[in-house]
């Protein structure tokens, strides 16, 4: 009947607010093949993989059911697509719950080294998940904000300054308005 129910033109969305919940748990139990750049594949299920605007879009050629190849992520590392993977589970499968437990759980996830939370804002941008991005990227603007000052800030993440010295006072003189 489902399936007949489907191939009434428009009436899929007056049938039955039951057959919107069919769908959601249709896409929950189809699983995606995602691959690193490394060549490792992770089996995710569609609607976590789609919470990416990037795989999203790939995944439009594709009928829901349908099988398609593993998706390249070839921007991505294993160990950073397994971190991506791990918060969009959470996310998805937390919806419910009050914003404040959530935002203990993405303050305890943002606890990286440098260099993962960094990979981690460039998985977020060539993945289009906004939440992501916007959480790491505000990690790193809470960090900075501890810092007093230019070279306080280049020390802490390891940023050589290329400025030659008439160049920075340059750059001193046009912004003198920020450093007051």
């Amino acid at each position: 009947f489902e399936e007949d129910a489907r191939n009434i033109p428009g009436h899929a969305k007056t049938l039955s607010p039951f057959y919107t919940i069919v769908a959601k748990i249709e896409m929950a139990s189809t699983m995606v093949k995602l691959q690193s750049k490394t060549g490792e594949e992770f089996s995710v299920p569609r609607n976590i993989a789609c919470m990416s605007v990037t795989i999203a879009s790939m995944l439009e050629d594709f009928e829901e059911d349908e099988e398609c190849p593993p998706l390249p992520l070839d921007n991505v590392d294993s160990d950073t697509l397994r971190k991506v993977i791990e918060y969009c589970t959470y996310h998805e499968e937390n919806k419910e719950r009050p914003q404040e437990e959530k935002s203990k759980w993405d303050k305890q996830f943002v606890e990286l080294e440098d260099e993962p939370l960094f990979q981690l804002i460039l998985a977020a941008n060539y993945l289009d998940i906004k939440s992501l991005l916007d959480l790491t990227c505000r990690t790193v603007a809470e960090i900075i904000k501890t810092c007093k000052s230019p070279q306080e800030i280049r020390t802490r993440f390891n940023i050589k300054n290329d400025f030659t010295k008439e160049e920075e006072e340059e750059v001193r003189r046009e912004n003198a308005w920020a450093l007051e």
